[in-house]
């Protein structure tokens, strides 16, 4: 069955619009999991996706009467971008339709390719049945964005550039999977001439489609699907990528979020690149699967599919990037409310860098901590300092795979605390080093309360401290001189409104 498909890619037109892509090596990865990483490059494309290999070839097969009146298509970017650039190319009418959740980078890049746009539904497949809708009433003909034999065979000229660059001396191809067209091309040609070759799918835990369909042996519909990796977020695969990757898919593997996250850090540190994060997808499957297989000494190949990311998506993936790569814990847990507690808690953390931390008085008795803590040995590291912790009494809940805490709850730590008299706010700044934190909270010692703290590390070369203390009137000048002689720079933030509107009340003694 696949070896039909071997016809239909080498006569693609895809090289019309498409380029040959680099098959660059990943060093720094390599040298991390142990195995020759190599990445497909499709993200260099002119439309920085491989949709246009696709949608040009299918385009480029339609009749003349089936183009009269326009193509439309449904897509959340990449395919949008194929269909608008091969419609301008060929001087057809192209209508797109697209799901309101597409990055505005990508809805931008369509209609600067000529192309109109109707924004329709909240995924892919609302937007999907209302393009058929459109081109039924419009006389269209609908380019599908993976369950077409001629946007699969142009997807599977990336695997005849794969192979033609490696002679087949590869162990496994990673390969993100949406609706399964680049899956099913990938996997038709090289199961036609290099059956060995692993060909692995890679989806998010929360877009499992493939996943469940080749578990169960037949297509199923999700009730929901995550928009994180917008790329691949399609509720069930095509007739045509099913009944392909059912016979020559090996194993599909599932990432969650964080996981992407790191992905797509691995490709910046190797190629100073950035994916989008359906682009990342397959090296962060990579990365699973060698773990889990432990896998040594092969040449793996994964399919860098994308680079459409809107600039603003990069600060929840740098967020998120240790804790997907398990070089950051983030946990909670309850203090005693007195003076110095603070203070031993932080001795068991030690030396460890700190990436946050989040202190709220709570009432007379306790307080509650949520705390970022940059991890040298993984999981086993984390484990041993909550173990710690709890030895000491410390009550710990472990939020490293809390998805609403690491979302929500640890920028809403802080809140009003009505018991909490006389608090005084300063902004601090100190040289950000290992046990930096540590230092200045042995400097500020125990003789005043400290009743909010808040700390980030940015990766600058100063840290940044908000920190509330309790002080009576008749302290208040042991304290100014004090803080003069901490040697940090320093400002008073107790009347600043946010301060007042959302964290503190006038409880300050005139």
């Amino acid at each position: 069955m696949p070896g039909r498909y071997i016809k239909k890619i080498l006569k693609s037109r895809v090289y019309d619009v498409a380029r040959e892509t680099p098959l660059d090596d990943m060093p720094t990865l390599s040298k991390r999991v142990a195995n020759k990483v190599l990445l497909k490059r499709e993200d260099l494309q002119q439309v920085f996706s491989f949709k246009l290999r696709g949608a040009y070839n299918c385009i480029a097969q339609l009749k003349p009467e089936q183009y009269k009146n326009g193509v439309i298509a449904a897509s959340a970017g990449n395919h949008a971008q194929g269909v608008a650039l091969a419609a301008h190319k060929m001087n057809i009418k192209a209508l797109i339709v697209m799901p309101k959740t597409t990055p505005p980078i990508k809805v931008a890049a369509v209609g600067e390719l000529g192309a109109k746009i109707v924004l329709h539904g909240d995924t892919y497949d609302d937007a999907c049945l209302h393009a058929k809708q459109l081109a039924a009433k419009r006389k269209m003909t609908f380019i599908h964005p993976y369950d077409d034999p001629d946007v699969i065979a142009g997807q599977g000229t990336i695997a005849m550039e794969i192979l033609r660059a490696t002679s087949g001396s590869i162990h496994a191809i990673f390969v993100p999977v949406g609706g399964g067209g680049l899956i099913a091309g990938i996997a038709a040609y090289v199961k036609s001439l290099y059956p060995h070759i692993k060909v692995i799918g890679v989806e998010p835990d929360d877009a499992p489609c493939m996943f469940l369909a080749l578990k169960n042996k037949k297509r199923v519909i999700l009730d929901q699907v995550g928009i994180f990796a917008d790329g691949v977020a399609v509720r069930q695969v095509g007739v045509e990528p099913f009944r392909i990757a059912s016979k020559c898919v090996d194993e599909m593997v599932l990432v969650t979020t964080d996981e992407i996250c790191a992905a797509i850090k691995d490709i910046y540190d190797d190629t100073r690149s950035i994916a989008e994060p359906a682009g990342a997808l397959a090296v962060a499957g990579l990365k699973k699967y060698v773990e889990r297989k432990k896998l040594k000494n092969h040449c793996l190949v994964a399919i860098d599919s994308g680079a459409n990311l809107n600039f603003d998506r990069l600060r929840h993936v740098a967020e998120r990037a240790e804790v997907g790569e398990r070089r950051e814990a983030l946990i909670a847990a309850t203090i005693p409310e007195r003076p110095g507690s603070f203070r031993k808690f932080c001795q068991i953390i030690g030396q460890r860098s700190l990436t946050e931390f989040n202190y709220r008085y709570a009432d007379p008795n306790q307080a509650h901590i949520f705390a970022g803590i940059e991890l040298n040995h993984g999981e086993e590291e984390k484990n041993t300092l909550i173990r710690q912790l709890r030895a000491k009494n410390y009550p710990v809940v472990d939020m490293t795979d809390n998805e609403m805490a690491k979302l929500h709850v640890r920028y809403m730590v802080g809140g009003r605390a009505d018991d909490v008299k006389n608090e005084l706010l300063y902004r601090f700044e100190f040289p950000e080093r290992p046990g930096a934190l540590l230092k200045f909270l042995t400097r500020i010692g125990k003789k005043w309360n400290i009743s909010l703290f808040h700390y980030r590390n940015h990766g600058a070369a100063y840290g940044r401290v908000l920190v509330g203390i309790q002080i009576s009137a008749n302290d208040r000048k042991q304290l100014q001189t004090f803080l003069d002689g901490l040697g940090y720079v320093y400002a008073e933030e107790t009347h600043n409104p946010a301060y007042r509107l959302f964290l503190g009340r006038d409880n300050i003694t005139n």
